[in-house]
């Protein structure tokens, strides 16, 4: 680990580029602020494209050096990827269902064969229907009941703005012309009855509509005219109803529709109420109820379908303070229970009729579970995806009767030996005394001297966990040295609700402080050092990201970003951007001087200032519908003219083919984190750059 840095010897005899200041002020509750690079957001502006360009050549030519190494990381990485490959089929309807992958294709061919073993019939390649595209991503994928006909949504922009189309499986003949900007589907029980629901121009979702194939139009459900709520519709998995749900951050309510009847008119179930969330499912004669009327993790309840208001709930589960209920899944005889405890995802077995219940066993200490496809409200296993940071990725069916797990499929990783690594679960103590979960993987053996490297991963909203999955292309830099760990900070959903929010709205800085203390944490322990510790988070792991370099820069060396939340004064003001107006119950609503004073305070673009900054290589897309370009551009512009060190500080930005999630194509992808592990380990000093 003794090979110095050379990009940043390259970075300093290189000039990057100096995006123009044009005047521009800000003054809000008193305060103004000087925005020079306010421009940047002028997206069809050559002048902005020469620069976005000019930037990606700088950064070509810093990195320049490191080809040699890019290109052997690359081959590690493709090396550990099964290139042909299968998923484990599902049962829907009188068909399975599956993907298939080939070697040296991008993207996934999505396949079905009958139950009787019959031939099998490709449904969609997205190679063939992406050939003339330079993005492409798939949405919606439903196929009717007889599974005669298929509604399916395509995304060719990146910017997440999905084109729906419904096709005869026979013929492959379009039923109907395609929907802009479509964001769920329903099918109805008789097959010719779709339900969809359309985005704005802020890109919400807002409006349901109900599609006869062959009608003239469709016809106008529902539209929700508060700007804070979005829409979507479902089928329940017993088949018998489709749920019209409305939800903002904090709110929720649902309407219901009976599938064998889509020409009804939609029945609420309980008006909403600020603060009250809840969602339902079905089975028999009743609705299961998860809602956080009772406490912030929710409690269950059961409901007649004849009268599903919350005057006729009935308690079956009640509100537990210390596990959060997440889901409720429900077939003929049984519920699944997806809870969240400890940072950890479990599923409880509830048996109908009667309620006794029990945990599905799980065999590591840190891991990550989720629901898989379960499209048979008769069956009798639940089907379950499961990973660690040493096991990779594996498909399961829990049997209910025999309460057994059965592993179907467990992904193949070629030279991967799970058993060289260790899995570990510390605490960080926060400056309020929280104690805040941090995973760890890393060699076996690993000496605590403080001389090893470390990815230190977080995010840290909207109550999302930051899971304990496993990452295959992170053993390229395990086989390294290096320690990778995840800190579960609060603003996250890790230790139920009440963790997320006491990292939100006026408690929102308690998410950066959380992410010092597991830094120090780890370099207290050994782990690793200051000058070894990089930190790496993405959209609003990236806020995270830019928040603790401006907290503490000299705690890390280097710091990787991806479509990073950094302009959030500027973003949250402009209620024609999308999400704006619906996340004023995460951030705040700078209008209010209250909450602009929360948001000031660890804005990363406002907060910058005249100092030393880690080694930084920024990413974004130029067609994110989340977080705009402009957003890392004008954070990286400022940052240029403060910074008083001489480390790289490196923006590459995607102009033609990623979203918010980078690349679509999976070798598009690992070109991409080859980029990122050279920058990485060169900077770190670990690799050499011409090797």
């Amino acid at each position: 680990m003794s090979a110095c840095p050379v990009s940043s010897a390259t970075a300093g005899e290189l000039r990057p580029p100096a995006a123009r200041k044009v005047p521009h002020q800000r003054t809000l509750h008193g305060e103004r602020f000087e925005d020079p690079w306010f421009w940047l957001r002028e997206r069809d502006s050559a002048e902005v494209r020469a620069y976005l360009e000019a930037e990606n050549a700088y950064t070509d030519a810093v990195m320049a050096p490191t080809a040699a190494l890019q290109e052997r990381l690359y081959g590690e990485l493709v090396a550990r990827m099964k290139e042909d490959d299968e998923s484990v089929p599902y049962r829907r309807g009188g068909w399975r269902y599956f993907t298939r992958t080939v070697k040296g294709a991008q993207h996934k061919i999505h396949l079905r064969r009958p139950l009787d073993e019959g031939p099998e019939q490709v449904l969609l390649d997205l190679n063939e229907l992406g050939r003339a595209e330079k993005y492409i991503a798939l949405g919606a994928f439903e196929p009717s009941d007889d599974g005669t006909r298929l509604a399916y949504s395509l995304d060719t922009t990146g910017f997440r703005e999905y084109a729906l189309h419904v096709v005869d499986l026979a013929s492959g003949r379009p039923l109907a012309a395609p929907v802009r900007k479509a964001t769920s589907v329903a099918w109805a029980a008789d097959g010719g009855t779709l339900f969809y629901t359309v985005e704005d121009a802020a890109k919400r979702s807002y409006r349901v509509y109900r599609l006869k194939l062959g009608a003239e139009a469709p016809e106008l459900v529902y539209e929700e005219g508060d700007e804070r709520f979005t829409v979507r519709v479902e089928r329940a998995r017993s088949g018998a109803w489709i749920f019209l749900a409305v939800a903002s951050h904090t709110t929720s309510e649902v309407r219901l529709i009976d599938a064998a009847a889509p020409g009804a008119e939609p029945r609420l179930v309980e008006p909403r109420t600020d603060g009250h969330e809840y969602d339902l499912d079905h089975s028999g004669g009743s609705f299961y109820v998860r809602s956080n009327a009772a406490g912030r993790n929710f409690a269950l309840y059961e409901a007649p379908v004849a009268a599903p208001g919350r005057a006729s709930w009935k308690l079956l589960r009640a509100h537990d303070p210390g596990s959060m209920l997440v889901a409720v899944q429900a077939f003929a005889r049984h519920l699944v229970l997806t809870e969240r405890a400890a940072a950890l995802t479990r599923f409880r077995v509830v048996e109908l009729p009667g309620g006794a219940d029990h945990l599905v066993a799980m065999p590591e200490a840190a891991y990550a579970a989720y629901p898989g496809p379960n499209e048979v409200f008769e069956a009798s296993a639940f089907r379950y995806l499961y990973e660690s940071p040493t096991t990779p990725d594996s498909v399961l069916d829990y049997h209910f009767a025999e309460r057994r797990s059965e592993l179907l499929k467990r992904d193949e990783v070629p030279g991967y030996d799970g058993t060289r690594y260790e899995v570990a679960r510390i605490e960080a103590t926060a400056g309020d005394g929280a104690r805040v979960p941090v995973t760890l993987v890393h060699r076996r053996g690993l000496a605590l001297d403080g001389r090893s490297p470390a990815l230190l991963r977080g995010y840290g909203a909207y109550g999302y966990p930051q899971s304990a999955g496993f990452d295959p292309n992170l053993v390229s830099l395990l086989d390294r040295g290096f320690v990778a760990a995840i800190a579960h900070v609060r603003g996250g959903g890790d230790l139920g609700k009440p963790w997320h929010d006491q990292g939100r709205m006026a408690a929102k800085m308690n998410t950066f402080t959380d992410f010092v203390a597991c830094a120090e944490e780890l370099v207290r322990r050994g782990y690793t050092a200051p000058e070894r510790l990089a930190i790496t988070g993405g959209s609003a792991g990236g806020l995270l990201m830019g928040a603790v370099t401006n907290l503490r820069p000299e705690l890390f060396a280097v710091v990787l970003t991806y479509v990073p939340f950094v302009d959030v004064i500027n973003t949250m003001l402009d209620d024609s951007l999308p999400l704006t107006v619906g996340e004023f119950e995460e951030w705040g609503n700078p209008q209010i001087p209250e909450q602009y004073g929360w948001m000031r305070a660890y804005s990363p673009y406002e907060n910058l200032a005249a100092k030393a900054y880690p080694a930084m290589l920024v990413r974004t897309s130029f067609w994110d519908s989340q977080v705009m370009y402009w957003e890392p551009a004008k954070y990286v512009a400022r940052l240029r003219t403060l910074k008083t060190d001489s480390k790289p500080l490196l923006f590459k930005v995607n102009m033609d083919a990623g979203g918010h999630g980078g690349f679509a194509g999976r070798y598009d992808r690992l070109r991409d984190v080859a980029f990122d592990y050279a920058f990485l380990l060169t900077q770190l000093g670990i690799e050499p750059a011409g090797r």
